[in-house]
């Protein structure tokens, strides 16, 4: 490996950027440190050095992506509509990252920085779920609900199962899907 490109000018970000494309490419799991060094353009080590393993490369991205996803839901804060679209736009736009975020099993939860990221993304929608509880009421199961659904048809617009993929507006479908969830729970409790 030659000098220039052992050291690198910003390793982490170097690293981040290259496991952000391995995922894009092949998922949380289908790549190796030794890949992510060579599309970084480092030594072989070099990741390891510095995030250890595997799971502290994807512990920084989960807490990389959560910092991102919490950003973008504060932008739509106070439209429980808007912050679901949020939700699903931020799946779309930053789907490296979305793959690794909802899979625990993946990295180090525990981690300060993911899990401080992780609670402010949580804090803005559970405030935004409040806006949806019927009649008022402050529920878990409202938050689960609204979470469900918006995480649900991510997923599914993700991977292609919906027809409105190929073509539609996501921001405009994801809308619609919500309103129709809860204006009905609200007019039925109401």
């Amino acid at each position: 490996m030659s000098q220039s490109s052992y050291h690198h000018g910003n390793l982490r970000r170097a690293v981040l950027d290259a496991a952000l494309e391995a995922i894009g490419e092949s998922g949380p799991s289908g790549w190796s440190l030794r890949e992510l060094a060579r599309r970084a353009g480092v030594s072989h080590a070099a990741p390891a050095h510095h995030f250890g393993d595997k799971t502290g490369v994807l512990t920084a991205v989960a807490a990389e992506g959560f910092a991102l996803f919490a950003d973008s839901l504060e932008r739509a804060a106070g439209d429980p509509y808007g912050a679901g679209v949020a939700y699903v736009r931020f799946a779309v736009d930053h789907r490296a990252y979305f793959e690794v975020m909802f899979r625990p099993e993946l990295y180090r939860t525990d981690d300060p920085e993911a899990a401080a990221a992780r609670d402010r993304a949580g804090a803005v929608l559970a405030a935004s779920a409040r806006k949806l509880a019927p009649g008022g009421r402050v529920e878990r199961a409202t938050t689960l609900a609204a979470w469900s659904v918006a995480h649900g048809f991510a997923a599914l617009w993700l991977n292609g199962a919906l027809p409105e993929s190929a073509e539609g507006d996501v921001e405009e479908v994801a809308r619609s899907v919500l309103e129709l969830v809860f204006r009905r729970d609200r007019q039925r409790d109401g």
